[in-house]
């Protein structure tokens, strides 16, 4: 193979630098989500003490399938974070605690599990998006949500996509996700949705009912409305049904979603079941194993205190988030593309003739010595015109005109012939 040089320094229009962007659109299926073997638990949180202790993880991930399959890809973290008492003093951390010691480090009851790791996560999210560990995430006040007429976001439902799916930056205006901002309603046997009498029921029979008030969160707005943050671009996301409620926010570039749990659910419903506990069987009821509080107890704050991580993760992507075969959660990604966009000209005079040993009839001597491969017979020596064909293009650096260093090779699809009436420019494009 012979090649030809052409220097492509000078300028004179050579070299182009362009950016194009890639969406791919990326649907997770609720039945992902609340699965036990697409949800991963990591159970790196282990207590000492009475009983057997309580071991939880600090976050889960969620994958597109069986995540003891090689093919499987995560597809994002989940975790609950409370905002620390030096945030928010009048916060559901800083109520919860028992006391502080000599060192400032907050105590909490037994009955109040995880309350500095739940704090702590809150701590890292704020650092990474907010650019302050103490930091605090707020919302626009919504005095008709619920009676909830604070913008801080106390309780928060972290997701986090993986790069893979979140790529660059999630495209504004297509992010929706479903959620259920009602459990199951427990009943007694007449029909109320009351919680039954302790002492005639029991705490057992209180499961029964559907879930209601499915809503679709989404980003609608966030094109004109843009909010900028250590963290990126980041929107609101909205109900659906009614735009000017905000539940939660959403950063575009680092693909991270950041959902107030006291707006997307409805709080005060009443609770109930078996969370992990510091007690010798290791599990009690919610309230309280036979007290009047597992009666009355809600999902704000009795859950999201007294829970451990794994059992608030568990509650929200199993019950919240639906368990059918659709879409749970779906958005489009965006992955930037820059681009060197290098023409390759080949004027009326050039590329027309070969160096390539075997161009040249070696066997031709006296008049037809040097005679082209080419030849055409019909044709007399004055008529004849030489001619090749492009193959391959090769971008060189200019190191050594001697020994260029070859960077990157362009292969055409077809031969393409080039001949002394012919001009022709090839564009090479070059992504990274």
């Amino acid at each position: 193979m012979a090649t030809t040089y052409k220097d492509l320094s000078g300028g004179n229009g050579y070299k182009k630098t362009t950016r194009s962007f890639l969406n791919q659109l990326i649907d997770v299926i609720a039945g992902d989500v609340s699965g036990s073997t697409t949800r991963r638990k990591y159970q790196v949180f282990v207590t000492g003490g009475i009983g057997p202790g309580v071991t939880s993880s600090l976050f889960q991930t969620v994958y597109d399938q069986d995540f003891t399959l090689q093919t499987s890809n995560p597809v994002f973290d989940v975790t609950f974070g409370l905002a620390p008492p030096t945030s928010n003093p009048s916060g559901y951390a800083d109520n919860a605690k028992s006391g502080v010691d000599d060192n400032g480090k907050y105590l909490y009851p037994s009955n109040s599990l995880m309350m500095r790791e739940k704090t702590d996560i809150y701590g890292q999210f704020a650092q990474t998006l907010l650019g302050n560990r103490n930091g605090v995430f707020s919302l626009p006040q919504d005095v008709t949500s619920a009676g909830v007429n604070t913008d801080r976001v106390d309780a928060a439902l972290f997701i986090a996509f993986k790069r893979l799916f979140a790529r660059d930056q999630i495209k504004r205006e297509t992010f929706a996700m479903k959620f259920f901002q009602s459990a199951s309603f427990p009943t007694k046997s007449g029909g109320s949705d009351m919680p039954p009498d302790l002492t005639s029921n029991g705490v057992t029979n209180l499961y029964s009912g559907s879930r209601q008030g499915q809503a679709i969160f989404t980003d609608i707005g966030s094109a004109e409305a843009r909010y900028f943050s250590p963290g990126g671009q980041y929107g609101y996301l909205v109900n659906a049904s009614n735009t000017s409620k905000a539940v939660g926010l959403l950063y575009y570039d680092s693909g991270i979603v950041v959902l107030d749990v006291e707006k997307c659910i409805s709080g005060s419903q009443f609770a109930s079941g078996s969370i992990k506990a510091m007690t010798p069987t290791g599990v009690m009821m919610l309230g309280g194993d036979g007290t009047a509080g597992a009666l009355t107890a809600k999902f704000i704050p009795d859950l999201i205190v007294s829970g451990c991580i794994d059992d608030i993760v568990d509650h929200f992507c199993y019950s919240r988030m639906g368990m059918e075969e659709e879409t749970s959660i779906t958005f489009q990604n965006v992955t930037n593309i820059n681009s060197s966009l290098i023409f390759c000209r080949a004027t009326a005079d050039e590329f027309n003739f070969s160096s390539n040993p075997t161009y040249i009839d070696s066997s031709q001597t006296g008049t037809n010595e040097g005679r082209l491969s080419i030849y055409d017979p019909a044709l007399d020596d004055n008529n004849q015109e030489s001619f090749t064909y492009i193959t391959t293009i090769g971008l060189y650096d200019n190191s050594s005109s001697d020994a260029p260093g070859l960077l990157a090779v362009a292969k055409l699809s077809r031969p393409v012939e080039k001949n002394p009436g012919r001009d022709l420019t090839f564009r090479v494009r070059l992504d990274f």
